[in-house]
């Protein structure tokens, strides 16, 4: 795993030289989708045994990064640093640039390798192959697709401009307030399976549970239902719509 954190860290450390350079720490979320492809396939070149198990679980992790990736870069290679890190920016102050490095690009670091501690050692590891990984694919599956169609539709609503100002609440978003989310969540569970049956050790489900946790109470969730809330309707669609798991009943917003 020592492989992992050196990659990791080289990787988070080209990208706050970006950062400090262009006076833009939001391009970090640039690259945490396409961290985990970079780190996927860097350990599996290093430990020179390429296995079925490695090929697949590098797959599975190269389709979400690299399409995360794309949709993110689309929307803010060219967009003026986003409101969070330019109040942190206001904060820091004159320690911008070191509390950056620590909370910003090496906290990511941290996370992408919690949440890619299946896949990391699937790479390093030498598993057995079992056809019940397919299970594990058909979960990551569905949640793949949960996360490109709430993607979809999302985009469509937003470049409706009659639509302008309203709250999405039809196609995913009827039956849940953040089928993106869900569907990440989701498709890393599905990973974790395919490293479980194929041999990972039990405490690798951290992985699973760390991302659904950050996503659910930490920077997915929480974070997007404060911009969502000021929207005409938010009320009675927290109300009736799970949060985040489809089909559950909603919690009203104070």
């Amino acid at each position: 795993m020592t492989q992992a954190i050196f990659i990791i860290f080289i990787y988070f450390l080209i990208f706050f030289l970006i950062g400090t350079i262009i006076k833009n720490n939001s391009i970090v979320d640039i690259g945490w989708g396409f961290g985990f492809v970079v780190t996927a396939w860097g350990l599996m070149i290093l430990s020179a045994n390429i296995t079925i198990t490695k090929i697949l679980v590098n797959v599975l992790v190269s389709l979400w990064g690299l399409r995360l990736f794309y949709h993110i870069l689309r929307r803010n290679v060219f967009a003026k640093e986003d409101f969070r890190y330019q109040k942190w920016r206001e904060e820091w102050g004159k320690y911008v640039i070191p509390r950056a490095f620590l909370q910003v690009y090496m906290l990511q670091g941290f996370f992408m390798f919690v949440v890619g501690l299946a896949v990391n050692y699937a790479n390093v590891n030498t598993l057995t192959w079992s056809w019940w990984s397919l299970i594990g694919v058909l979960v990551f599956l569905i949640g793949y697709l949960f996360e490109v169609f709430g993607d979809r539709q999302l985009r469509k609503h937003v470049n409706d401009k009659s639509k302008k100002g309203t709250l999405i609440q039809t196609g995913l978003w009827k039956y849940t307030r953040h089928p993106n989310y869900f569907g990440e969540a989701v498709l890393w569970w599905g990973i974790w399976l395919v490293v479980a049956v194929s041999g990972g050790p039990w405490y690798l489900v951290i992985a699973p549970i760390a991302i659904t946790l950050l996503l659910r109470f930490v920077s997915g969730v929480p974070l997007l239902e404060k911009r969502m809330s000021k929207y005409q309707g938010w009320e009675e669609y927290a109300k009736n719509t799970s949060a985040f798991i489809p089909f559950l009943k909603g919690v009203r917003k104070k």
